[in-house]
Order: C-alpha cells, then structure tokens, then sequence
C-alpha cells in the first residue's frame, strides 16, 4: 500500500486518537496532584464568579471598568474550562487517549479564549487612558452603547480568529507518532506529529497569534505611556499615587500575562523544550487566572466595599457597612 495514502487514511479515520502525556509521575503522587489541580480550579471558579457576582449585585460598579473586569472573569472562567477538567481525568485515568475531533475542539476554544484575554486587557487599558487623559470626555466616549459594542466586536474577533488555524490543521496527515508532551492538545505540539510539509499550518498561527498580541501589545503600551505621562504632570504627590492605583491592578495581571508570554515565545532555541513550554503553558492558562480575582480583589478597594456590602446583605445581622463610591475618571 501507498505509503501516502496510509497515511491519509489514518488521518481520515473517526478512531483517530492522540495521546496526552500530561505531568507524569509516580502513581503515589497522581492523587496529590490531582487534588492539587482540583482546589486550584475551584479557587478559580468561585474567585472569577464572585467578580461576577458582585458586578451584577452592587450599582456602584456600574462602571466600564468593572463591565470590562466582569467579561474578563468569565472568559477566565472559560479559558480555565477547556482543559482543567481534562487534566484532572487524565491524571487519575489510565487511559489518556483524546480523539482527533475532540483534540480540535479543545484546540479552538483554547485559542479563543487566549484571544479574548488579550483584546480584554487592551480595552481595560484603552478605559484607564482616557479615564485618566482624557476625563472630560469620559462619559461621552465611554458610554454604555460604546463599551456593549467594543466587548461584542472582541468577542465575535476572538471567535473567528481561530477558525483559519484550525481548519489548516485539521487538513494534516497523522502518522504512527501521536504522543503529545503536553497537558492539552495545544496547537505547537499538535503541529509537530504531522506527517506533512507544516508550513502553512506554521505560517497561519503566527500570523494571526503576531496580529492579535502585537495590536493589543501595542494599544497597552500607547495606553500605559500617556497615563504615566498624564500621571506626572500632576502636581500633588497624593493625586498622582490616586490617580495610578486606579489602574494597578490592571497593569500587575497585563505584566504577569505578557511576562509569561514573552518567555515562552520570545527565548533562543536552545531554552526551548516541551518540559519547559509545558510548564509555562500551564502557569498562563491555569494559575493566572486563579490569581487575577486576587489581584483585583486585594488591590480594588471598590471591590472590596462591594464585596463586604454583598455579605452585609447575606448576613443581615452583623454590623452593616457603609460604603462609599468614589469612582476615579
């Protein structure tokens, strides 16, 4: 038989299956780490669903920022979803096989909502500059319709930039080796078991993955310059610190993000392996977003007074609390 055509068939085939290596270890530490994965999933479920929550419970946070901060918890949330699951069955299972369909679909949404994060902490960044340089003109730009369209128009981008991607890849012929080093069918080590010229396939995340963090890098950077610009010509040492703490936490989770990103794309050759990748794949799309509620919650003080006049009102016979909006334009 044709080798080419061997090939092919296989591809073509429903029982096409890849196998997920995950983080092997010694089967006395699989419940270890399971249990691990699993409590840092829920911290990351009910710390992006609280931010969520409050959002919905408290007028006072009826601001475009904290609009922007609930969509972003959701896609967290999403982003999340597509593999901590999987992980937590294969680290107990034996069987860690993942069907080629299967293996796609999880590729698609991961790319999504890595997508979506990155447009997400760009409008967050594009609300605080013209909050800050622009004050004025705040409500004006920014105003319900504006922010409903902006968050619309980042989610249909998200959706559809995958969609090029993954359809090159699901064209790839599969061979004999389809053990993926990885904890999820991310599409780096999907790529790299084809059988066939990857070039296309190469060339297409790139281009889109360049597109996406370049023009969102780009509208931070622009964002961030003129708010420290702006931030400096004022005059009172105690309007300045006010002025930037409104923007802090957004700019700790874009640095931690980016940081991460930057390290697993942007290194010489001889760092890169799959360990490596793995490891840092799984900081970005697992403990990242269990710490962004941290983050936001720590360091938002309006959040925090929500946060406390939801629970008054859980919770009727302790002491209410008095809260105060003060929202920083």
């Amino acid at each position: 038989m044709d080798p080419q055509f061997s090939v092919m068939e296989i591809h073509n085939s429903t029982s096409v299956e890849f196998v997920l290596i995950g983080f092997p270890v010694h089967p006395n530490l699989n419940i270890i780490l399971f249990l691990t994965f699993l409590v840092m999933y829920i911290f990351t479920l009910f710390g992006n669903m609280l931010i969520i929550v409050i959002y919905r419970l408290d007028a006072c946070l009826r601001t475009p920022m904290y609009f922007f901060l609930s969509h972003f918890s959701i896609l967290e949330i999403g982003y999340t979803t597509v593999t901590v699951p999987n992980l937590l069955h294969y680290q107990l299972s034996r069987n860690k096989t993942i069907s080629f369909q299967s293996c796609l679909t999880q590729m698609y949404f991961f790319f999504f909502f890595g997508t979506a994060e990155f447009f997400f902490l760009a409008l967050m960044a594009f609300d605080r500059y013209v909050a800050i340089c622009h004050p004025l003109h705040y409500h004006s730009i920014m105003d319900s319709r504006s922010c409903s369209q902006m968050v619309s128009a980042s989610w249909i981008l998200s959706s559809l930039v995958p969609v090029c991607p993954t359809s090159i890849i699901s064209r790839l012929p599969f061979g004999g080796n389809r053990r993926i080093n990885h904890f999820f069918c991310d599409v780096g080590p999907v790529i790299k078991l084809s059988t066939s010229v990857t070039f296309l396939a190469d060339l297409s995340v790139f281009m889109v993955s360049a597109l996406v963090v370049l023009s969102s890098f780009l509208l931070i950077v622009y964002s961030y310059v003129s708010i420290i610009v702006t931030i400096l010509r004022i005059p009172s040492a105690t309007g300045r610190k006010k002025a930037f703490s409104t923007c802090g936490s957004h700019l700790i989770v874009v640095t931690i993000f980016f940081g991460t990103v930057i390290f697993m794309y942007v290194r010489p050759a001889s760092l890169d392996s799959a360990d490596h990748n793995k490891a840092v794949s799984f900081f970005y799309s697992v403990v990242t977003p269990m710490l962004n509620p941290i983050i936001y919650s720590l360091r938002n003080k309006e959040v925090k007074e929500a946060l406390s006049k939801v629970t008054g009102r859980m919770y009727p016979r302790r002491k209410p609390v008095t809260v105060i909006c003060t929202i920083m334009h």
